[in-house]
């Protein structure tokens, strides 16, 4: 079944079920086309909005990472003039966090591309490899803060401009938390793990910023060992962002989906007229969309365009009802043999069968 040549043949005006087509021969038409071709909803009333969805997870990568390098420079002018090893190790985050936007911003970019013979579910999954990106991403600015911070614990050295240090610490953190709050709305609004794993880099970011002005604090009361600690525990704080982070890219990697998702697809199902049972229901997010295969148990004694009504009705009540699914399978099983199981038998009782 191609779910990106074929066009769902529905003809809706609205979304209202059990809405009539006009006229007996578009009626007839409707149903032959239904009989001969997989159905399908994934037509162009839905390919907008997932082209949208993509504009405005470039429009956030790159309004934020706009305002992180500029946050970013300016704190590197402050360390170069300073020395604080904890404001280099927030300045490293910051860099690395603008940084990121370049391969999810590049995922976004190839998941727009149409769906191939050889790709035939997009290259929506760009956006969970950009995941693996920005978790290193993490990874790697927690070790050369930790690294920075213990050579400096090692081999004291005097920090300078303190004011100027509280100062870069305090716009780190509000320029931060803005962009994260930015990231992490867009991205459960459109669905991608990617860029909400880099809203939550930008949140600690702020988090330590914040630290940097107890490392100024510090060296101003004469403790010059503050500097290097603050440091050491801004790479800590690297760590646990690290850890939420590379859960949510494994979880989209494992093709995990929130329960209630699929609960409240199940139900769609059920509540479909002519459905006895829904014998499977699978989701799995492709990037930021997901697309559904089910299996719904119809009376045996229904004949072909019948039960294909069913399955097209049914998929249609999915693809509104559940939010971000862009694209069904659904499949009928008569009562007689729910489940799916007894297809192998079926197969070879054909087969071994005489054919008129």
């Amino acid at each position: 079944m191609n779910d990106h040549d074929h066009e769902h043949g529905h003809g809706h005006s609205h979304h209202e079920p059990g809405h009539r087509h006009g006229g007996l021969v578009a009626a007839w038409w409707h149903r032959l086309t239904h009989t001969v071709v997989p159905h399908s909803h994934d037509s162009r009333a839905k390919i907008d909005p997932t082209l949208e969805t993509s504009r405005d997870g470039l429009r956030a990568l790159w309004i934020s990472l706009v305002g992180l390098g500029i946050t970013a420079a300016a704190q590197a002018v402050i360390v170069a003039l300073s020395g604080s090893v904890a404001l280099l190790g927030d300045t490293l985050h910051n860099v690395a966090d603008a940084l990121t936007a370049v391969p999810l911003g590049i995922a976004f970019v190839l998941g727009r591309r149409a769906a191939t013979r050889a790709y035939t579910y997009g290259y929506g999954r760009a956006e969970d490899l950009a995941g693996i990106v920005i978790v290193a991403a993490i990874a790697g600015s927690a070790v050369a803060a930790a690294w920075t911070a213990a050579s400096r614990l090692l081999h004291p050295a005097e920090v300078t401009h303190l004011p100027w240090v509280a100062a870069a610490g305090l716009v780190g953190f509000l320029g931060n938390e803005a962009v994260a709050r930015y990231r992490i709305r867009v991205g459960r609004r459109i669905g991608s793990a990617a860029l909400i794993a880099d809203g939550l880099h930008a949140r600690t970011d702020g988090y330590t910023s914040l630290a940097v002005l107890a490392a100024a604090g510090g060296v101003a009361l004469g403790w010059r060992w503050a500097d290097p600690v603050v440091g050491l525990v801004i790479a800590a704080a690297i760590t646990f962002v690290l850890k939420d982070a590379a859960r949510e890219v494994y979880r989209r990697l494992m093709d995990a989906v929130d329960p209630a998702i699929v609960d409240r697809a199940e139900t769609t199902l059920r509540a479909v007229d002519g459905v006895q049972d829904v014998a499977s229901v699978r989701l799995r997010w492709i990037g930021h969309r997901l697309h559904a295969e089910a299996e719904l148990v119809v009376d045996a004694h229904l004949s072909l365009v019948a039960a294909h009504e069913i399955a097209a009705d049914a998929e249609h009540q999915l693809t509104h009802a559940v939010p971000r699914l862009t694209s069904a399978t659904v499949h009928t099983d008569p009562d007689s043999h729910p489940g799916g199981h007894h297809h192998t038998d079926l197969s070879h009782q054909r087969r071994q069968s005489p054919r008129s």
